[in-house]
């Protein structure tokens, strides 16, 4: 490779915009999931999730997660509709923020474009409003705002075409199978979160840890490419 062509790819690559997944990476959020899907069938006076159905809530939409737990009862539709009227503030008290998360992104927001892209559908406003998070993403792509939840790619080609960017110019972060799944398939570099056992070219477990990648980012290359 000769240096023109190699300054020519550092600065096609240059990267320009963080995606951050929600539950798993912003928040750990697994006794909200757990408490708020709980309720809700004790509502129904239905047995607590087992820990498949805990851990297929983690990853999944609020009408999927309601679906899956419910499958076996007739109680699907009438349970969605008490989901979304339900009042979702005293769960987020259970939901503990990411050591250094807010102070990254105030030192990333002059720089970078950041933008969350999440499985969480009419929660994710209050939970962004509640610890004081709004104004610091340029986007925020619910299940709602688009047609196919993640695993599809769909969340993070809306934040990419809205802001005019090649995949190779942005990083998605996330801590489970369906955020990979997503990333490879928009073919944006993955940052796996606090999972050692996701195949991803970059492996972090805290905020500063992640800075450090962000830092010296150069491009989603193997080894051996």
């Amino acid at each position: 490779m000769t240096p023109i062509e190699a300054s020519h790819m550092n600065k096609s690559n240059r990267l320009r915009a963080i995606i951050f997944d929600c539950d798993g990476v912003m928040f750990d959020s697994r006794q909200a999931n757990i408490n708020f899907y709980n309720h809700l069938l004790s509502r129904f006076d239905l047995p607590l999730m087992d820990p498949n159905e805990i851990d297929y809530v983690h990853m999944a939409t609020g009408r999927d997660s309601v679906a899956h737990i419910f499958r076996k009862t007739p109680h699907f539709q009438e349970a969605d509709a008490y989901r979304l009227q339900m009042d979702y503030t005293p769960f987020i008290k259970d939901m503990i923020i990411a050591p250094g998360l807010k102070d990254l992104l105030l030192k990333l927001q002059s720089e970078f474009i950041l933008a969350v892209a999440t499985n969480r559908s009419n929660t994710i406003d209050e939970v962004l409003g509640q610890n004081n998070l709004t104004g610091l993403f340029d986007m925020v792509v619910s299940s709602l705002d688009v047609k196919n939840p993640k695993p599809h790619p769909e969340s993070v080609f809306k934040i990419l075409s809205f802001f005019d960017l090649p995949a190779a110019q942005a990083i998605y972060i996330g801590d489970s199978s369906v955020d990979y799944e997503t990333a490879r398939d928009a073919d944006v570099c993955f940052v796996a979160y606090g999972n050692d056992q996701l195949d991803a070219p970059f492996k972090v477990n805290t905020m500063m840890e992640l800075e450090q990648v962000i830092q010296k980012f150069e491009g989603c290359w193997k080894a051996d490419d």
